[in-house]
């Protein structure tokens, strides 16, 4: 049967990549961590200085530098975690510490430029199309800032 085809909608595909890494909860860690995601996303599709690329770049480091300053527990890693799917760009990095933890965007309200601490949520806020804190099981907290992709 040669019958025509109906016209369909384009679809983006279907497939989410997920990076999964621990780092030592040191500077060094932090600094290893934002270069990994950045490859990452590289070998994903996402070129190295891209504007999703240098946000991404951003976002990590400011999130794994604060799980180092304030989440570290000695002897425990940060994790840094990225999703990729077509439409959105997840970051999570996770520490140990469940305490000295930020309450969110809406922290950032009180937050002024001359203030001593969580300016770099600042940055975050304005970065991320989204962001926010979560328990993480067994013990710690999660902090995640999602960033919604130009469509293709």
């Amino acid at each position: 049967m040669g019958g025509m085809r109906a016209a369909s909608t384009p679809r983006h595909p279907v497939t989410t990549r997920v990076f999964v890494q621990r780092f030592s909860s040191t500077p060094r860690g932090a600094r290893l961590a934002r270069h990994l995601a950045l490859h990452r996303l590289d070998a994903w599709g996402v070129p190295y200085g891209s504007p999703v690329s240098d946000t991404a770049a951003l976002l990590v480091a400011e999130l794994a530098a604060n799980a180092v300053t304030h989440g570290r527990v000695p002897g425990r890693d940060i994790e840094v975690r990225l999703r990729l799917d077509a439409y959105t760009l997840r970051i999570d990095v996770s520490d140990s510490r469940g305490e000295r933890r930020p309450r969110g965007p809406e922290s950032t309200a009180a937050v002024t430029p001359e203030a001593e601490r969580g300016r770099g949520l600042l940055l975050v806020d304005a970065l991320a199309d989204r962001w926010g804190v979560f328990d993480r099981v067994p013990v710690g907290k999660t902090v995640r800032a999602e960033l919604d992709l130009p469509p293709r």
